[in-house]
């Protein structure tokens, strides 16, 4: 007796694959390790910035980082993409317009005028580069302060509003200390030391190059790559 096919339409699989945050199919899906729920990326790691439980069950994920806890899951993001027909053509596709119209914002093109920000993916040097590498690839990173490391008084430094940011790859550790005087109100004498597990990164390290030597022997897909920071500390 030949056995039956029974057909299934994608909706027979919507809550498999789609995120309870958006309501909509899952986007570069991402598991909390704790509970094993999955959301978009964009969601969970916005959620993360006010709460730490997770929005579907309410477990406590993490006490200070609970993007620590998050895994993403790349079978599951290409089975959806193969379930649901343009589903990855229309993420492009909009990816690609937002993008066009963040340039087009930043070049003044809409009439609006140019917001004063501080700008991660400003070269270093006077190249004339005004694109500001928007082009290349992009890391997640959590700037996390240092605490109770001894040190005092004037030597005090403060945590960030916003500690999760986005920039370039090729970003250097000494334009995130500049960044970091920036938003912190640091004098100009003062210095800082960036780390990454422990170790204090040199200036022109990249951000690839400190996730590819220090940051993926911390843990395979952890997100997102953990910088600290700190007041220099001087051992003379």
């Amino acid at each position: 007796m030949a056995a039956t096919h029974r057909k299934h339409s994608v909706k027979d699989f919507n809550h498999f694959i789609t995120c309870y945050v958006c309501k909509g199919y899952l986007i570069k899906p991402t598991t909390v390790t704790e509970c094993l729920h999955t959301f978009c990326k964009s969601c969970i790691v916005q959620h993360f910035e006010e709460s730490n439980e997770c929005p579907k069950c309410g477990i406590q994920v993490h006490e200070t980082n609970p993007l620590e806890m998050l895994r993403l899951d790349n079978t599951l993001e290409e089975i959806i993409f193969k379930l649901v027909p343009g589903l990855r053509e229309s993420e492009q596709q909009q990816e690609m317009e937002f993008w066009k119209r963040s340039k087009s914002k930043e070049n003044g093109e809409d009439g609006s005028p140019r917001p004063k920000r501080a700008r991660l993916d400003d070269e270093e040097d006077d190249d004339g580069d005004k694109d500001y590498h928007r082009s290349d690839p992009q890391i997640a990173i959590c700037l996390d302060c240092l605490r109770n490391n001894g040190q005092v008084g004037e030597n005090t430094v403060k945590g960030l509003m916003k500690k999760f940011i986005r920039c370039s790859t090729r970003v250097t550790v000494g334009t995130i200390k500049k960044f970091l005087s920036l938003k912190l109100k640091l004098p100009n004498s003062y210095e800082l030391d960036v780390l990454c597990n422990g170790e204090i990164m040199g200036k022109d390290h990249t951000m690839e190059f400190i996730y590819m030597t220090r940051w993926r022997l911390h843990g395979e897909n952890v997100y997102p790559m953990v910088l600290e920071y700190r007041p220099r500390i001087d051992f003379g």
